[in-house]
């Protein structure tokens, strides 16, 4: 069994139900698997290699689904081109993964212009489809580790690469989201961060309990909320920072979102002040995950009933099936519960390499552990709980300070709307523990203020030497907080001063 066979069975159970709720019209399961199908054999007649590659560069949209699917279903390998991305970065990808077709919306075309691979449009989709109506669809003979897509990392530090998904890590994931949201044919999932990034690994799970897939007519919040009041939403996946734009809407309340069960939120951490505030918003609704490229999405999960115990407000929950999530020391011991080291994974979820980067690789799959990087402890309950990336972890002293813990104080301050915490070298301390922090709009707290703020919840050590006030955090395309961009701006102001 493959992914795609997900779809195939729900629209073979469903025929009639809506699969896609669009602007521009609802598709039916019955005529999106004809869809698909046709264009998966004219994906074929364009390159019958099987494994080759699909650059996809397109927002969120119907034609975009139905081309993503395509591709999953004639064998070819999915690479996702981050529409809001750069012309150079862009470029890079499709130099380094060498896709033999480029599926893009008009509004993609000067990204791509240059780049080498056979062009279809979206626009074209349709036509594409039409010559091979009826087609039989394209029989698939992989073994699991056959990758199914190459993502390339979007972490705020370090170069990205391109991690190889494999089939298994895509069914483990299927598998994992259906079982921790309980997902089911009555869902209409609010397609609202963008396909290329977090919203892909809730498509097949959402399609195979026959729900449905509510595409935003607009963009930004107004229009997610819209959706979710107008066109009966009742999931979603988005970065917290759209979650605060959502409760900061005008007149917002939770009667916009009449039908909301799961509002799942990842990219990012949700500090514990924030979560009571999006549980007071929305009522017991919030859920995350904790995943990451290279282990997609669903390592953990912190349900909503979970949220309920207040010790678990600063946790991203238990591991899932076909997972094992360990802590380790840097001699590559398993440490025991309680103990802060690198959180470790092992199990079907992982990918199988990065792209043409076998040193990489090597570096980050150890004995069959992925080392994620991130610093972390796993309580008595099998709770994980994030400290910080290894590399942000700041040593000022002879102390180690985990910037998490500093926003998390920073965050309860009612003038603050998000933070990002980093170290600055410094000639007697080694590193000085710095912030960079967004007020609330109309809201006013002076550095001292908020130096104070921490320093009476955290003490002296890990308590800020500077606070970089900034009207708007600079921020990935996926609206992850860059703290390499606040720390470099930070670097520029010591230099100038």
């Amino acid at each position: 069994m493959f992914p795609i066979d997900f779809f195939w069975r729900a629209a073979q159970r469903w025929p009639d139900r809506i699969a896609i709720d669009a602007p521009e019209g609802a598709i039916r399961y019955d005529a999106l698997a004809a869809r698909v199908a046709a264009l998966a054999a004219g994906f074929t007649a364009i390159d019958p290699a099987p494994q080759s590659r699909v650059g996809i560069c397109a927002g969120n949209s119907a034609d975009h689904i139905a081309a993503l699917l395509a591709v999953l279903a004639c064998g070819k390998v999915w690479v996702p081109l981050n529409p809001k991305s750069t012309r150079p970065e862009i470029r890079r990808i499709i130099d380094a993964t060498e896709p033999s077709i480029l599926v893009l919306d008009a509004a993609c075309a000067d990204l791509l212009e240059g780049a080498p691979g056979a062009r279809v449009l979206t626009a074209g989709l349709a036509d594409l489809a039409a010559t091979y109506a009826g087609a039989p669809r394209p029989v698939i003979d992989l073994p699991d580790d056959a990758t199914q897509a190459i993502k390339f990392t979007g972490g705020t530090t370090g170069a990205p690469k391109g991690v190889m998904q494999p089939y298994r890590a895509w069914m483990a994931n299927i598998a994992n989201q259906i079982h921790a949201w309980g997902f089911d044919e009555h869902e209409r999932y609010i397609v609202a961060a963008p396909i290329t990034h977090g919203t892909s690994t809730y498509l097949l799970p959402i399609l195979a309990q026959g729900g449905c897939h509510v595409v935003l007519a607009g963009a930004g919040a107004e229009a997610v909320r819209a959706a979710f009041r107008e066109r009966g939403g009742t999931v979603c996946f988005m970065p917290p920072t759209l979650v605060y734009m959502l409760m900061a809407l005008p007149g917002a309340s939770r009667t916009d979102f009449p039908r909301l069960r799961r509002l799942i939120y990842g990219g990012a951490p949700m500090p514990p002040e924030k979560i009571r505030q999006v549980r007071d918003f929305f009522g017991p609704v919030l859920g995350t995950t904790y995943g990451q490229t290279e282990a997609p999405q669903i390592l953990t999960v912190l349900c909503p009933e979970d949220f309920e115990d207040e010790r678990n407000l600063a946790s991203v929950g238990r591991t899932t099936w076909f997972s094992d999530v360990a802590i380790m020391a840097p001699d590559g011991r398993l440490l025991p519960t309680g103990e802060v080291g690198e959180v470790v994974a092992r199990g079907d979820l992982l990918m199988t390499g990065y792209w043409r980067l076998p040193e990489k690789t090597a570096e980050t799959l150890v004995d069959g552990w992925l080392h994620t990087g991130d610093r972390g402890l796993i309580d008595e309950r099998g709770f994980l709980y994030l400290k910080d990336r290894l590399k942000d972890m700041v040593i000022t002293g002879g102390f180690n300070v985990y910037p998490v813990d500093v926003e998390n104080a920073l965050g309860q301050h009612p003038a603050v709307h998000e933070c990002a915490v980093f170290g600055l070298p410094d000639d007697k301390w080694g590193e000085t523990v710095q912030a960079a922090v967004q007020l609330r709009p109309g809201e006013q707290a002076s550095e001292a203020e908020l130096i104070a703020f921490v320093r009476e919840r955290l003490g002296p050590v890990q308590t800020p030497k500077h606070i970089h006030f900034h009207a708007s955090l600079p921020r990935s395309p996926v609206g992850k907080v860059l703290k390499s961009a606040v720390r470099d701006a930070a670097l520029a102001a010591m230099a100038s001063a």
